[in-house]
């Protein structure tokens, strides 16, 4: 992949992450501080989060506002109340149980904390049954 928003050392620092390699490890093989390293790796995974809330953005534009899943939820508790506000719309959701919590796990991950919803999550819905969460 040649055309991303990731400069070079970037992608070197997070492909050595990836392979189990600690920052001060990396620091070394690049000729770098630990804490250069820790700032490459950050700007890196920032940058990596805005580009993905800007597809999520992108997508939501087809789609129509659901429910908000509000915080202090039972992870447990939101399938049911996504599908029975997707079944008012006359929309059928994509997902199984399973999939629709793995897909708020990864795409809302910062807002979860183990089977809790940490903070509010909006959700959105398009015409296929596609999922999106703000």
């Amino acid at each position: 992949m040649k055309d991303t928003l990731l400069t070079e050392r970037q992608k070197e620092v997070l492909r050595r992450r990836k392979q189990g390699l600690t920052q001060q490890q990396i620091a070394d093989i690049i000729g770098t501080s630990k804490a250069n390293v820790c700032t490459i790796e950050k700007a890196a995974l920032d940058k990596i989060r805005r580009a993905k809330e800007t597809i999520i953005f992108l997508y939501s534009l087809d789609a129509t506002p659901l429910c908000v899943i509000a915080a202090g939820t039972d992870l447990l508790e939101v399938p049911p109340l996504i599908y029975r506000e997707a079944e008012r719309l006359g929309i059928k959701v994509r997902y199984d149980t399973i999939n629709l919590l793995n897909l708020i796990r990864t795409t809302a991950a910062e807002r979860c904390r183990g089977r809790y919803i940490r903070d509010n999550i909006e959700v959105f819905i398009n015409e296929s049954g596609d999922l999106y969460f703000e």
